[in-house]
């Protein structure tokens, strides 16, 4: 019989298909990255429980193009800083992503945030502009001009918080208790380079991140880099707590890019 591609794979298939997992190379992205401090209240809204503001209202939003093999991959990651049981990192709000293999892991194996959207980087000489963007709105652009070579940093780690759950068949609730994941990534930089200049916030129902405005800008860089990631689940937390913020996941329930358009027939 001809084989059934969705019939179930074989134990070696299995077997071989995590053995070329676990010896993939280091695969390098260039990416910008631009931190700011933002208004401390707005930060702290949007912290589901048990994560809490650290001591500095910052948000980090990462913009970068990844070398994956056969094709190049967008993405990005708006986050803001928070902190678990003396850990501080990462609480990612939007994760923009231009193909859906990127979406698959994350959302379903650590609970990333992750959508489709658009990705941009362009540099023309010193010039650099990077944008995420999804229905249509550049919701995050950053803009300016390489002023500048940095010394690229030492080998670093740093912790990403994130939910998994599952919305309930019933539509009310979680099937299950959600998860509380940290996310641990090993990171090295080969090419750090210093760019002045801003970050635009500009307004969408979707992605509203225009609400963590820039206060004080700390830095943008345009850099070469390549990480790892390791998760674990740390503690299941509270369905009653965590669900006034599941609508960060979603977009508008409204769905008004689902319907015809105004108008026709």
């Amino acid at each position: 019989m001809t084989r059934v591609r969705y019939g179930a794979r074989t134990g070696a298939e299995t077997a071989a298909a995590r053995a070329t997992q676990a010896k993939l190379p280091d695969i390098w992205s260039t990416g910008v990255v631009a931190v700011w401090e933002s208004d401390p209240d707005a930060v702290a809204a949007v912290l589901p429980p048990p994560l809490e503001p650290t001591g500095r209202p910052l948000v980090r939003v990462n913009i970068s193009k990844v070398d994956l093999p056969g094709y190049p991959l967008g993405a990005g990651s708006f986050a803001v800083a928070a902190a678990h049981g003396g850990i501080e990192g990462w609480y990612p709000l939007v994760m923009p992503m231009t193909h859906e293999r990127a979406l698959t892991g994350g959302r379903e194996v650590f609970g990333e945030p992750k959508k489709l959207g658009e990705v941009t980087i362009e540099r023309d000489g010193p010039a650099v502009r990077a944008c995420l963007a999804r229905h249509g709105i550049a919701f995050v652009e950053v803009r300016g001009a390489v002023s500048g070579e940095l010394p690229p940093p030492a080998p670093s780690r740093r912790t990403d918080f994130y939910f998994k759950f599952l919305p309930a068949v019933d539509g009310s609730g979680f099937d299950t208790d959600p998860l509380l994941v940290h996310c641990v990534r090993g990171e090295k930089v080969r090419r750090l380079e210093r760019v002045a200049g801003d970050v635009i916030l500009r307004e969408s129902p979707y992605d509203p991140v225009a609400d963590l405005p820039v206060r004080r800008l700390v830095g943008i860089t345009l850099g070469e880099k390549t990480s790892d990631q390791r998760g674990t689940v740390v503690e299941r937390v509270s369905a009653e707590a965590l669900l006034p913020y599941v609508h960060q996941r979603y977009d508008d329930p409204q769905q008004i890019l689902d319907g015809p358009p105004e108008g026709s027939a």
